[in-house]
């Protein structure tokens, strides 16, 4: 597993290291923005300890840039200790807030939970993937829409058939490949931009409920988010996916309720694969 410290305070950086350092964990100690993208880039790390005050921009540049391009769990560590630094950091996605000056005790404590996050993560992906398996050879699962219907009332109640591929009017989404096209344009989407994007896409025409939603961005850690954290997603992917040439608003809201995607009209036709 692999650790990023993004810190410009060098004596600070390798207490970090040496406070958490043990068998199975490699560190990378990053001074500043340009370093840390550059170290991101040769190797993405699982974990990155974050400061926000860099000496060449803010730690919340970084912060989206990490979760735009991966699932790496980011715990954000600095002097900023305003109630609203911790709500515009939690607000971008990181996933637990520290404020200097700190307990090195916590911090291992808190990086012992991001370990063990990441480790069910890999187990649930490795189950899902056996499941799928399953699935496809006993014939238990369909492509064809049949398959976790809901009780017809238009209101999200349980899975859906995956889709690898979403292709409907301008957009073209490969969620295999991570791959997301309008008019031919590639659109970049942050991780939980990413889930919130395919949530919708398999079920057009259902009501997916804001605490549905919370639960399968944020999960276990929804404690530790903002409530605003939902409606700022939702905007910035609907701000990606739509323009003022589109005539049409794809994710609908349900005021009080949650959002939704525009069901394609019967015989307008579209392609999932």
């Amino acid at each position: 597993m692999r650790i990023q410290i993004v810190e410009d305070d060098r004596a600070l950086s390798d207490g970090i290291r040496l406070a958490l350092q043990e068998t199975g964990l490699a560190f990378v100690q990053s001074a500043c923005l340009l370093q840390a993208r550059e170290d991101f880039s040769k190797e993405a790390a699982n974990i990155v300890i974050l400061d926000i005050n860099l000496p060449d921009g803010s730690g919340y540049d970084y912060l989206c840039w990490v979760k735009e391009r991966s699932d790496a769990l980011v715990l954000i560590l600095t002097a900023n200790d305003m109630e609203t630094d911790e709500v515009m950091g939690l607000t971008l996605g990181a996933d637990d807030y520290m404020a200097k000056p700190f307990s090195l005790a916590v911090l291992r404590a808190r990086i012992t939970l991001f370990r063990k996050r990441i480790a069910v993560r890999k187990a649930d992906a490795g189950q899902s993937s056996l499941n799928a398996c399953s699935q496809k050879n006993d014939g238990s699962a369909s492509r064809n829409g049949t398959a976790g219907q809901g009780s017809g009332n238009g209101t999200f109640e349980g899975a859906v058939p995956e889709k690898v591929v979403f292709e409907e009017d301008s957009f073209r989404f490969d969620f295999d490949r991570l791959e997301y096209f309008k008019n031919d344009r590639e659109i970049s989407l942050s991780v939980n931009e990413q889930k919130l994007l395919r949530l919708f896409v398999e079920n057009p025409g259902r009501l997916l409920t804001r605490n549905l939603l919370f639960d399968r961005l944020w999960g276990d850690s929804g404690e530790y988010v903002d409530e605003n954290a939902l409606s700022v997603t939702v905007n910035r992917l609907r701000r990606k996916l739509e323009d003022k040439r589109d005539r049409v608003s794809y994710i609908q809201t349900i005021y009080g309720q949650g959002y939704m995607w525009k069901k394609k009209e019967e015989g307008q036709g579209s392609s999932h694969v």
